[in-house]
């Protein structure tokens, strides 16, 4: 398996990529440029969590790597590894319903809350990448 040793990085196919859950102490970067907004990245074992402008983007409990997510006004789309299946919370917009998919199979619609989160449940700990894709309905 995979992890972003540098914590945080820009891909070649223009997404981002972040988190590293093989550290045993909380790790963290401030201040990433990446597409005209600035990101923050705190990443351990435990926990993996992106802010966009000091605003939520994603985390997942225990930590995981997250490969090439590209986010627009309604999807967003990643992979993500990790040593353990783990619970994800991505930010989407409020009051909203969305078709999540793992792995190219529907896992059904889901409602954000008001806040706009938006939490699912992903099996990981193989030796590969897991592809989500959140497009809303």
């Amino acid at each position: 398996m995979a992890v972003v040793k540098e914590l945080i990085r820009t891909e070649e196919n223009g997404g981002i990529s972040f988190g590293n859950y093989e550290l045993p102490a909380k790790s963290k970067v401030s201040d990433f440029p990446y597409q005209g907004d600035v990101y923050k990245v705190k990443t351990f074992k435990e926990i993996t969590k992106l802010e966009r402008n000091g605003m939520f983007v994603y985390e997942s409990v225990p930590g995981t790597a997250v490969f090439s997510l590209k986010q627009d006004g309604s999807s967003m789309e990643f992979e993500v590894e990790g040593a353990e299946d783990a619970q994800i919370t991505v930010e989407m917009e409020a009051d909203t319903e969305y078709s999540v998919s793992i792995n190219g199979e529907d896992a059904g619609k889901m409602q954000t809350n008001l806040g706009g989160k938006l939490s699912f449940s992903v099996e990981l700990g193989g030796d590969a990448a897991v592809t989500v894709k959140v497009e809303k309905c």
